[in-house]
């Protein structure tokens, strides 16, 4: 691989999360990075801030030996790698950081590898802030020699990083995150709005039981700064994709043979909330508006 490859990245995906990801990759790296999206608006943000830019995946598989993809879904990152696939040559490096289903990453992980293209999946959690600050946890599926090469990379944006085992381990462990997460938030929900009923202060009630063991980062974060104030912005990782994450995580389970009933519990709990309108594109503990029909959930524009 020619040196101008080695010292050039591209980062496809100028989302809620990518946008930030590929401006710190540009500011910590040191290497030329290169913005790729279908939307001019982060294109334009991203020129501005210094990065070269361009909505050409052909162009990101031409110049770039290490490609980063952040994409809503499976979906989406299907329709990229098929792209790519065809551009891509022996020495490149592709980097999901797409939550997606594990069998689709093995399989496109077979298909890069086939024409010599090395492929790690490493999918992020914590939030839009935590993105912007560079301090993003990561779960890597990749070979030792791969994570090598790009951790370093991954470091631009990410304080915490773990390489979980092979291609696909990456996606096990973050659809296993998400899971908890999302259960947790439903059981808060359903205390927060049994606390009410029951007469207690939200404020008091919440602020005690992150002082005993049902403290957690959940309680503190969605509990104490959305489904408190009600207020479930748009913008923000919302409840459609977190039904989507559940998705995976279901089918997941019934690869592997266990019965989650909690998480389908909690899975139809966000396809109600998928179904009041505005509330599928909102911050996904709007949930509580399910649980508690009462309330009046606020939908701001995020930033």
């Amino acid at each position: 691989m020619s040196s101008d490859l080695a010292d050039t990245i591209g980062f496809i995906g100028l989302g809620v999360m990518g946008e930030p990801m590929c401006h710190n990759l540009h500011k910590k790296s040191g290497k030329t990075v290169i913005a790729c999206d279908i939307d001019p608006v982060p294109l334009a943000r991203a020129r501005e801030a210094g990065l070269e830019a361009t909505d050409s995946l052909q162009e990101i598989a031409r110049r770039c030996g290490t490609v980063f993809i952040s994409m809503p879904s499976g979906v989406q990152l299907e329709q990229v790698c098929s792209t790519l696939i065809s551009q891509m040559t022996s020495g490149q490096t592709i980097v999901d950081t797409t939550t997606a289903p594990v069998a689709l990453t093995k399989e496109l992980a077979a298909r890069f590898q086939a024409k010599g293209v090395d492929y790690a999946d490493a999918p992020i959690a914590r939030t839009r802030q935590a993105a912007r600050d560079g301090t993003l946890a990561v779960m890597v599926g990749a070979s030792e020699a791969v994570f090598a090469h790009i951790e370093p990379m991954i470091a631009c944006y990410a304080n915490d990083i773990t390489l979980c085992g092979e291609v696909g381990s990456g996606q096990v462990v973050k659809i296993l995150n998400n899971m908890i997460v999302a259960e947790t938030v439903n059981a808060v929900a359903e205390a927060l709005t049994i606390g009410r009923r029951a007469g207690l202060d939200d404020a008091l009630l919440l602020d005690t039981l992150t002082k005993g063991s049902a403290d957690s980062f959940v309680l503190r974060n969605h509990g104490v700064k959305a489904m408190l104030p009600g207020v479930f912005p748009l913008r923000a990782f919302s409840v459609n994709y977190m039904l989507k994450d559940m998705g995976y995580a279901i089918d997941l389970a019934d690869e592997t043979g266990v019965e989650i009933k909690g998480a389908k519990t909690t899975n139809e709990v966000l396809q109600q909330a998928a179904a009041k309108g505005i509330l599928a594109d909102a911050y996904w503990p709007a949930l509580l508006a399910v649980i508690d029909p009462t309330i009046d959930p606020q939908t701001p524009d995020g930033d």
